[in-house]
């Protein structure tokens, strides 16, 4: 097989690479697309996440088995199929959204038991004495998670927390399948109208590469401020 021709004639055709170039504001619209769709779920879902961690942390045991039953449910369904669910499976029970509803609201409710499974972890960690300490102080009840327990869990987390990030962030392709305009759907309207099968999807993954770079940097300034206070385990 020759493999210098199969180069030339695919990844470094100058018309073809034209037609993307010339397609590049649909492309660009496809990014902010998933750009927007990726900061509201992270916001979402962490502070959706906040709350599954304080009900899994209840003394209310039946508190406690529902929060488990959340997280443990939607960590064992395919995102993809949920997805499917919101958007095309609702409508027969009357419920219907439009697909960026349903794609938000998909990666919201998804990823927050995620964000609580790691937030569990984090907390499990932290001394005991600790909680004790801030309760003999006068923090109680919301302020004393927000004020000095969650500021903790995200610092000592913040190498997993990032690593869910950029799985969020690649779980927004999914939502072409709900018609969902993202840059996978800009990437493959490309490829479908002009017949260009490679050069779409490289520019795609690109743009997701940039985003991961940057979620990575970020991540790591976290992670050197967490260290410096001692609060790196996780």
């Amino acid at each position: 097989m020759d493999w210098d021709l199969i180069t030339n004639s695919i990844l470094f055709n100058p018309a073809e690479w034209e037609i993307v170039l010339n397609e590049w504001p649909r492309f660009m619209r496809g990014f902010s697309n998933t750009l927007t769709l990726f900061a509201v779920s992270v916001v979402g879902a962490f502070l959706l996440g906040a709350v599954i961690v304080n009900l899994m942390a209840s003394r209310n045991p039946s508190v406690r088995a529902a929060g488990r039953v959340y997280v443990d449910g939607m960590r064992m369904l395919p995102f993809l199929i949920f997805a499917y669910l919101l958007y095309y499976g609702l409508p027969s029970l009357g419920i219907r959204m439009s697909a960026w509803t349903a794609g938000l609201l998909g990666l919201i409710l998804y990823h927050a038991a995620y964000v609580a499974e790691i937030l569990r972890g984090a907390w499990s960690q932290l001394p005991a004495g600790q909680t004790e300490a801030a309760r003999a102080m006068g923090f109680h009840g919301p302020q004393l998670f927000l004020r000095i327990v969650l500021p903790q869990l995200v610092l000592g987390s913040a190498p997993i927390l990032g690593n869910q990030l950029i799985y969020m962030l690649k779980d927004t392709a999914f939502l072409m399948i709900i018609t969902v305009q993202d840059l996978t759907y800009a990437a493959n309207s490309v490829q479908s109208m002009y017949f260009v099968p490679l050069q779409p999807f490289i520019v795609a993954i690109g743009l997701y590469w940039i985003s991961t770079l940057a979620i990575e940097g970020l991540v790591f300034l976290v992670g050197r401020f967490a260290r410096k206070r001692g609060l790196g385990r996780a």
